[in-house]
């Protein structure tokens, strides 16, 4: 199996300044994008278009991103990483400001779903390159903790977006106004970003597909454990209402189901990098960092079928769905951390970005089929079919990585 050779410390100065310029821009830029979404699918609801076409403009935005990731390299390597994430965070604000239109019916619904498109395919570039520059960008013996930290921010905005949103009007033209602001701050900060060194690469590296094909070969197991995160994480998190109503909980006590799991995810993935940064550090360790951080993702996929495994006493000890929730989503998002952390500390330059791009794919793919085959599990067979299909994921993840070396 393919192993790039690790790469080294950046200058202190200009890692801080990277890290600052990643932070910072992600931070405003999700916070207006999470205000933006639900505002855009109020006003939707208002102009009565239908139910199933507005859950396929959110999804746009999803199609967006896997259409872009595999061209996330050949971008990159084309512009250079600060005019592509220029790039990433103007095209949404720009589309933000498109939403300013007066409604005339479908014409201006297909022009939205446009909009939300293209905002998908800039998102997508600038996930992938905000991974891998916050990788790139940490010390060694820090980049579990950064990595950790970031992935935190990135969940507190899920929280804080709609939250704003609630505070200044759910629907009124104001909130549209300071989102595409907050869109704008983010755009002006990632202007910061810094030049960074440019890795030698090998003869053997490539874009596109064939990077991306080179990336899967390289690192499999990874991307098994990324799709698997983003199956527990952030697939199962929009099914987790309906699976609450099956249950008997209620409207409020289902929707709470959303909360338990995105609280899993915001609380344990940074102690996922802590651990993988301290345990890393250990003399004499098994496998050295790379066995630590193999070690810590076994573990994270034993917590998720040990969750799993609880389904069954949920239907009579209703209560139980709670911390279940909790675990899928802290379990399922230390996954995801773990894994960039993995490939920070193998790759670098353009291998990186590819290596990000096809994680970025793998955690895409678990979010988009959890929904659609969770939801006909819990349709045609709620009492077998759901659990089955859980533990199905969750047991191969586990085992893969049980019988993967330290060279995932």
């Amino acid at each position: 199996m393919l192993k790039s050779p690790m790469h080294t410390d950046l200058p202190a100065p200009l890692a801080s300044r990277g890290l600052v310029t990643i932070f910072g821009s992600t931070f405003f830029e999700l916070i207006g994008t999470f205000m933006l979404t639900p505002w855009l699918v109020l006003r939707l609801e208002e102009h009565g278009v239908a139910p199933a076409v507005i859950g396929l403009f959110a999804a746009s935005a999803w199609i967006g991103i896997l259409l872009v990731t595999p061209l996330a390299a050949a971008l990159t390597q084309r512009l250079g990483r600060r005019r592509a994430l220029a790039l990433s965070a103007a095209v949404p604000a720009l589309a933000g400001l498109g939403y300013l239109l007066p409604w005339h019916g479908t014409a201006t619904l297909l022009w939205w779903f446009a909009l939300k498109l293209v905002a998908g395919m800039a998102a997508g570039l600038r996930w992938v390159l905000a991974e891998s520059i916050v990788a790139e960008c940490s010390p060694l013996a820090q980049r579990g903790r950064n990595v950790g930290l970031f992935e935190t921010m990135v969940g507190a905005t899920f929280v804080l977006g709609p939250l704003l949103l609630a505070v200044v009007g759910p629907a009124s033209d104001a909130a549209l106004l300071l989102a595409v602001a907050l869109l704008a701050v983010g755009w002006a900060w990632s202007l910061a970003l810094p030049p960074l060194p440019t890795a030698a690469e090998g003869a053997e590296t490539h874009v596109g597909w064939r990077g991306v094909g080179q990336a899967l070969r390289a690192h499999p197991v990874i991307m098994a454990a990324g799709f698997c995160g983003g199956f527990f994480e952030s697939g199962l998190t929009s099914i987790l209402p309906l699976y609450g109503l099956a249950l008997g909980l209620g409207a409020a006590g289902a929707a709470l189901l959303v909360s338990a799991s995105g609280l899993g995810s915001a609380l344990l993935m940074l102690p996922a990098g802590l651990a993988a940064d301290r345990l890393g550090r250990r003399p004499g360790q098994r496998g050295g960092p790379a066995g630590a951080r193999l070690r810590l993702m076994r573990l994270a996929a034993a917590v998720t079928l040990l969750a799993t495994l609880a389904i069954p006493w949920v239907a009579s000890t209703p209560w139980l769905a709670w911390p279940v929730a909790f675990l899928w989503g802290g379990a399922g998002g230390s996954l995801y951390t773990l894994a960039m952390i993995d490939i920070g500390a193998r790759e670098r330059g353009v291998a990186l970005v590819n290596t990000t791009a096809v994680l970025v794919m793998a955690y895409t793919l678990g979010g988009v089929l959890a929904p659609s085959l969770a939801g006909a599990a819990l349709q045609w067979a709620p009492r077998a079919g759901f659990p089955a299909l859980l533990l199905a994921v969750a047991l191969a993840c586990l085992v893969l990585l049980a019988r993967a070396g330290h060279r995932l």
